[in-house]
């Protein structure tokens, strides 16, 4: 019997919900993603860069309730965020992101990061507190990325747009 999990196979079925967001004339807009778009790092990059931003356009993954991954798209400017680096490469989706990354998942249990925590520095997320909220156990990736959503001031549409996925 084939394992529909998403470890270990070629699709990342895991995924929880992934939104677009960004910002056109001083607007936010989020909308959801389509799971078949999210499954892989390259199918996020094309939908964003088809996307009118002013800031660049953003993706908000949660996979399996492990870890989330965001990435903004400026221009040829790609850049990634994997919440839980130890958690992340149990996924096809995380592996492929360390993998761009090129980073090696830690030996040890505890929560680390991967990538560019001042992802948001510009929109008034520090990476120190971004570093904060990646290090908060007890929450949720749908839980952390709301909070992401909440500071850049698009927390609202965010909730709307994960209702929509689920």
């Amino acid at each position: 019997m084939a394992d529909d999990s998403g470890r270990g196979s070629g699709r990342d079925t895991a995924t929880d919900f992934a939104v677009v967001a960004y910002r056109e004339e001083g607007a936010w807009t989020v909308a959801p993603l389509p799971l078949r778009l999210a499954s892989d790092l390259d199918g996020i990059v094309t939908a964003l860069r088809q996307l009118p931003a002013e800031t660049g356009a953003m993706a908000l993954v949660s996979v399996a309730d492990d870890f989330f991954l965001v990435v903004r798209v400026r221009g040829s400017d790609v850049r990634l965020l994997v919440s839980d680096a130890a958690l992340a490469d149990e996924w096809p989706l995380g592996r492929e992101a360390l993998e761009a990354l090129d980073v090696e998942p830690p030996a040890e249990e505890e929560v680390t990061p991967a990538g560019e925590l001042d992802v948001f520095a510009d929109l008034g997320l520090a990476a120190m507190e971004l570093a904060a909220l990646c290090a908060d156990e007890d929450a949720y990736p749908d839980e952390l990325l709301g909070r992401v959503a909440s500071r850049l001031g698009f927390g609202d549409e965010f909730e709307r747009a994960v209702d929509g996925t689920l």
